[in-house]
């Protein structure tokens, strides 16, 4: 590695490591968020509202799988848009630059005088993008329409965010499926909580290298997202069983 490229991953915060999984890092975080904050708001309002141990376990997996389900499918579907909406205007450009290429120059010529380039050096940056077809077409793309070709797969996108979906949801369940197994004589809900509270912070401290806006910020906002939904969650149940129950 260079040091030029050693001075640039020091400055974005960047590691080998990270540059690995960052490509799909995204929906692993936002997945297990979504997958750990939804599933223990149902079991946190399935405790206020006093409901069975099996109860809260049906509840708990009926989430799991119909919300990871519906976010992965959404990840695809996104990503797929995405790239459906690239390839319609990429063939725009191409027709443009092949049958009305004066036209298309001068939108280069303007986007680059808005740049500050001017005289010789404007036609000559000009001239130099034009030469090349790819270049010019690429150009388009990104400075006329804000456009960058995805690069993430819509199959890959939905698959690790169900699986982040999935795994992070499925720990606030554990300790009610322990206590069914009569492998823990402690209260569930209360252990779901501790067990949840941990892997909030270990969500939050992931999300970081997603945002890069530091450890204590991305945990504190992933800790206080959890809590005001658990809370809710929690006072809603117990209201709806004393109206129901009444």
């Amino acid at each position: 590695m260079s040091v030029h490229q050693k001075h640039e991953d020091r400055l974005h915060g960047t590691s080998p490591l990270f540059k690995k999984v960052e490509k799909y890092l995204p929906e692993m975080v936002y997945g297990s968020i979504d997958g750990i904050v939804t599933t223990f708001a149902v079991v946190a309002g399935s405790a206020g509202a006093g409901l069975s141990i099996q109860v809260v376990l049906i509840l708990g997996v009926a989430n799991l799988v119909a919300d990871g389900l519906s976010m992965s499918i959404g990840a695809f579907l996104s990503k797929r848009s995405e790239i459906d909406n690239y390839n319609k205007h990429l063939k725009i450009e191409e027709w443009e630059i092949d049958n009305v290429p004066d036209v298309e120059r001068k939108e280069i010529e303007d986007i680059y005088r808005e740049k500050g380039f001017e005289g010789e050096e404007l036609e000559m940056v000009v001239n130099r993008i034009t030469s090349n077809r790819e270049v010019w077409l690429q150009t388009m793309m990104h400075d006329e329409l804000g456009l960058m070709k995805e690069t993430k797969s819509p199959f890959k996108s939905g698959l690790f965010t169900f699986m982040a979906f999935v795994v992070a949801g499925a720990v606030p369940l554990i300790s009610y499926v322990a206590t069914l197994m009569n492998k823990v004589e402690a209260s569930p809900f209360f252990i779901s909580s501790l067990f949840t509270f941990v892997t909030f912070i270990l969500i939050g401290a992931a999300k970081n290298f997603v945002t890069q806006s530091g450890y204590v910020r991305s945990i504190i906002e992933t800790v206080s997202l959890g809590v005001i939904a658990a809370v809710a969650a929690y006072a809603l149940g117990d209201l709806l069983e004393q109206v129901i129950l009444s």
